[in-house]
């Protein structure tokens, strides 16, 4: 069963900039574009960083303030210094960069991009060049997919496909991204494995399971099991 990935959402004609680009460049880009930050890639379209508008903020924020070097200066302190006082991309940006790759699932990159606390990853392809970018913004478009669409996926990637349910029986209703699974199955593994996949199905937010079954596999699994014989 297939689940969306990053490549499916990612922007691929990606605004970037050279080590050397000025300040002021940079800003022109971000504001023309209508984007919140931007890698910063050598000849070989490599990402050596990222440039976000946090990072051009420092020299708005201390603008007519300049701070004075202290002999014990914490990292962040001494990080937002020396970016208020950059002047090109090299100086300015956040390196190294977070990165994904086209073929990451989108839980995958998402997740990754609450670990890393950042808002947009760029996307390489297997020789490390940049081939797109992905913000978060991109990865809620999953959420956007029609119900009908969410419904064809669960009949025919999960119930059909993965488990082979004939039509009939299961019914199964999707409202707003919320599915719902109703009849009668012959195992509880069975039963418990449709929900699961079903919640794996992009763009689902919830799955509420009244589906019955005949046998409680479970219980001659755990049978099978006490009849093992460990050895000596």
């Amino acid at each position: 069963m297939r689940t969306w990935q990053v490549g499916d959402v990612m922007t691929r004609e990606v605004a970037t900039v050279g080590e050397e680009t000025p300040y002021r460049e940079i800003v022109d880009a971000l504001v023309r574009r209508g984007i919140s930050g931007v890698p910063v890639v050598d000849g070989f379209r490599r990402v050596l960083g990222v440039v976000s508008e946090s990072d051009l903020l420092h020299k708005v924020e201390r603008a007519g303030h300049p701070d004075e070097r202290r002999v014990f200066e914490g990292r962040r302190r001494r990080a937002a210094r020396e970016k208020a006082d950059a002047l090109v991309a090299r100086e300015l940006m956040t390196a190294p960069p977070v990165t994904t790759w086209a073929e990451a699932t989108i839980s995958a990159a998402a997740r990754q991009m609450d670990r890393e606390s950042v808002k947009r990853l760029p996307v390489l392809d297997d020789l490390g060049r940049l081939v797109g970018i992905v913000t978060r913004g991109d990865l809620l478009r999953v959420h956007l997919r029609t119900d009908a669409e969410i419904r064809e996926d669960v009949v025919h990637e999960v119930l059909r496909r993965v488990l082979a349910v004939r039509d009939g029986l299961v019914t199964v209703r999707v409202r707003d991204g919320e599915v719902t699974l109703d009849g009668r199955l012959d195992r509880r593994s069975a039963v418990e494995l449709a929900g699961r996949l079903a919640e794996q199905v992009s763009g689902v937010v919830r799955v509420t399971s009244t589906l019955a079954y005949d046998v409680d596999d479970s219980a001659l699994v755990d049978l099978d099991a006490d009849r093992v014989t460990p050895v000596a």
